[in-house]
């Protein structure tokens, strides 16, 4: 299978070898120099590089150890899952590996033993840098395909998700939609999420394994068949809003929703023979550069661009520092063969300003005699655009030219004084609170849109006559006592007890009259 595998990745390589030059040495009539080209990195199997996660915890079989089942042989439970055993072990890292030919290596879940309770398993692939799909995604499944799944791709390193694909054995029941497949779209609606059954019918054959997200099928609606016109899909990438980020990524994940069920209900007496089990994923892409470079390497434990283009950064994506003469841009595949390469330009020696790429425009203040940046963008501001707005503070791990240079301070509008922060992030707290963004309070007071002093607590304000603390706000008294803190006693109809300054008046009253008696008997 291996050599195969290379021979089509190779196919591959020679279909999508467009752009793979950056610059040439050419002569003219005014000598020799470089004439430069948009350019990309050549396609490469992605799962070498990827950090592979598996969640909930306690999703991989093993620990305990346990028996599973096959469909094959639903009640000859002999094979075992043990974490504590290397050979009878199922991590995520087999997910990835490579396979010796005629011995699968593959995860395996814990079966379905809590049925009904779903059997839930998400499976996140992270690179780390920003790829671009060139070939399909295919998982292998061993022991049977799910009856439901979900593919899902994040553009901001896990932050979001969007929907890839839906995958069940009936799409309407699943998720509510008609099933449709990848052939039958067309250019306006290339990039539409679908839901297929063709990977997740029962087949009851061990070849059927592979579950397919087609991104060829969607290729070749612009470069046919054979992807033999890519210059079609390339020019279409420049034109159709969207089309070349539908096949952009940072993360995959892959949502394991319902087990392969080897018919039509699932058997309550043998629950052992419903797991997941994975022995490969395979991503064949290439390191988005922004058409800056034409090599990728792994370095430093992360995928990074070589960049050309006088570009820097891990994508290519923004000027050298001696090269800000105009703002940068992504290359483009056009005009073809050869597309624009959009070259960050060297800065000029008099009337250039630097703004670390936050402004495009300077403007000279003659009475001052110095040039200053002009509409600072990115959250920046100053003369050279070289510090943050009110309200956004400096991210110390980026270079000042980086686009996510200036943070927002998020203060916390009821515990902070107000938006700004210091160059750490930490805002100004109103009296009571606390926190990076004043949104927490300190001892001795409660949250209620701001912090608030506590009117009583468990320590120093505590609630009298068996009263009870509410949340720091106030005490619950029980019957016949009242006050902040329940310190008092009622006085009323109900409760014929009395203050301690009712009492009082009482008593002097009855002796008053008490008094008075004795007085007229004596006369």
């Amino acid at each position: 299978m291996l050599p195969l595998a290379v021979f089509v990745l190779d196919c591959l390589l020679m279909a999508l070898g467009h752009y793979d030059i950056c610059k040439s040495w050419v002569a003219s009539d005014e000598g020799p120099s470089w004439e430069y080209y948009a350019c990309q990195p050549k396609p490469m199997v992605m799962k070498e590089y990827a950090i592979i996660k598996v969640d909930p915890p306690g999703i991989t079989c093993g620990d305990p150890a346990e028996y599973f089942c096959t469909h094959e042989n639903p009640y000859l439970c002999s094979d075992e899952c043990d974490a504590s055993t290397p050979d009878l072990a199922h991590p995520p890292s087999l997910m990835v590996d490579k396979d010796e030919e005629g011995l699968a290596t593959y995860w395996q879940s814990v079966t379905w033993k809590r049925y009904p309770e779903p059997l839930v398993a998400n499976i996140t692939m992270s690179w780390n840098k920003t790829i671009e799909l060139t070939d399909d995604i295919v998982v292998t499944f061993e022991y049977g395909r799910p009856t439901a799944m979900m593919l899902e791709k994040s553009l901001d390193y896990g932050r979001t998700w969007h929907p890839y694909q839906y995958y069940a054995d009936d799409c309407i029941e699943a998720f509510g939609m008609t099933a449709k497949k990848v052939v039958n779209l067309i250019a306006s609606n290339v990039s539409r999420v679908l839901c297929t059954e063709e990977y997740s019918r029962w087949a009851g054959s061990k070849k059927e394994k592979n579950v397919v997200f087609e991104v060829q099928d969607r290729f070749a609606i612009f470069a046919g068949p054979d992807l033999r016109k890519m210059e079609n899909l390339y020019t279409r990438m420049e034109s159709a809003k969207g089309l070349k980020d539908f096949f952009t990524l940072t993360d995959l994940r892959l949502r394991l929703l319902r087990p392969a069920l080897g018919g039509t209900y699932v058997q309550r007496d043998n629950l052992r023979k419903y797991f997941y089990a994975i022995s490969n994923i395979e991503v064949s892409a290439r390191c988005k550069c922004n058409l800056h470079s034409n090599a990728c390497n792994f370095r430093d434990g992360a995928l990074q661009c070589e960049c050309e283009h006088n570009t820097t950064g891990q994508d290519c994506g923004r000027c050298k520092k001696s090269f800000r003469n105009r703002s940068w841009r992504a290359g483009s595949y056009t005009p073809l063969p050869h597309g624009s390469p959009n070259s960050c330009a060297a800065s000029g020696s008099s009337g250039n300003c630097e703004c670390y790429g936050h402004s495009s425009r300077c403007s000279f203040i003659d009475f001052l005699n110095v040039v200053t940046c002009v509409s600072c963008k990115h959250n920046t501001r100053g003369q050279h655009c070289q510090h943050c707005r009110l309200g956004f503070y400096r991210n110390v791990s980026a270079e000042l030219e980086d686009e996510n240079v200036c943070i927002q301070c998020n203060c916390n509008q009821q515990g902070s004084e107000h938006e700004r922060c210091n160059e750490t992030g930490d805002c100004v707290c109103r009296p009571g609170a606390t926190g990076t963004k004043c949104d927490e309070c300190l001892l001795g007071y409660h949250w209620r849109q701001g912090c608030h002093p506590n009117v009583c607590d468990d320590e120093l304000l505590i609630c009298q006559n068996g009263g009870t603390c509410h949340q720091g706000q106030r005490c619950i008294c029980p019957s016949g006592f009242k006050g902040a803190l329940c310190q008092d006693v009622k006085c009323d109809s109900t409760h014929r007890n009395c203050d301690s300054a009712s009492s009082a008046l009482m008593f002097s009253s009855l002796l008053l009259i008490c008094t008075l008696l004795l007085s007229m008997e004596g006369i």
